[in-house]
């Protein structure tokens, strides 16, 4: 198993990448703490993980408050003892608009989950890593930060500042055996995507061309599914990983190719 009896922190835990990184994480062995602003849905997951034989706690947690992030730092180690590994994948989105119609205002409040929120959690879970003299950090990032897609000015941004954010956690915090890496994401074939094509074909769009317009950009010619997008990120928290830092992976079906 991929994370045998390892402790991982995954924010962010929503209905699309964040909630499959759980439950993968679950089913290869770690013990999972799940994070989020909606306890319904967090609850919801770790009640399945635990009926399957899995290990996992939920802990309503805003990231853009230091204290929530300490308290489920907290809550972690006093469930399972220590903490191995965090998925910094909580994000929001922002107004969908051109950077011409942007309000800062809106890209200020993206930023400061998008990039701080992963700061404040990592700030969290650092005293347990450096007293271990190991943990694995990864925040998931997005493609849209090296290749642009109108309306996502904001989100990418705020990404953009966290990938910058990686690389200087990663050279700071090896001094300590802690290792920092980040994925930049692609169309993720789970229910944020597929309710955006429904909305879309709901208001008058052909659901096979628009599916088509999609791939055809892919040279996998597929929607990645977000299980196997999850399985990416979750490389980085494996002892596979173990001399891996400061790196940026990918996960796109090709879309974007990094030089």
């Amino acid at each position: 198993m991929l994370l045998k009896d390892k402790v991982v922190i995954v924010s962010g835990v929503g209905p699309g990448m964040g909630q499959a990184l759980a439950r993968i994480a679950a089913a290869e062995g770690a013990k999972v703490a799940l994070g989020a602003r909606s306890k319904g849905l967090l609850e919801e997951v770790a009640a399945d993980i635990n009926a399957k034989g899995g290990k996992a706690i939920a802990v309503p947690t805003d990231i853009s408050d230091a204290k929530a992030c300490q308290n489920m730092a907290a809550a972690t180690l006093e469930a399972f003892g220590t903490i191995d590994g965090l998925v910094n994948t909580a994000y929001i989105h922002g107004a969908w608009l051109p950077v011409d119609q942007a309000d800062p205002e809106d890209y200020a409040q993206v930023f400061d989950v998008n990039c701080l929120g992963a700061l404040r959690m990592t700030q969290a879970v650092l005293p347990t890593f450096k007293a271990k003299k190991d943990g694995a950090v990864i925040n998931v990032s997005t493609m849209s930060t090296v290749n642009p897609f109108t309306g996502e000015g904001g989100y990418a941004t705020g990404k953009g500042g966290l990938n910058v954010l990686s690389r200087h956690m990663a050279r700071d915090f090896g001094q300590y055996g802690i290792r920092v890496n980040h994925t930049r994401m692609g169309w993720i074939g789970g229910k944020p995507v597929y309710d955006f094509i429904d909305r879309a074909v709901a208001d008058g769009a052909d659901r096979d061309t628009l599916v088509g317009e999609i791939t055809g950009r892919i040279p996998l010619g597929i929607i990645p599914h977000e299980d196997d997008c999850a399985k990416a990120v979750l490389f980085f928290l494996s002892d596979y990983a173990r001399v891996v830092t400061g790196a940026v992976l990918d996960v796109n079906g090709g879309q974007y190719m990094a030089p």
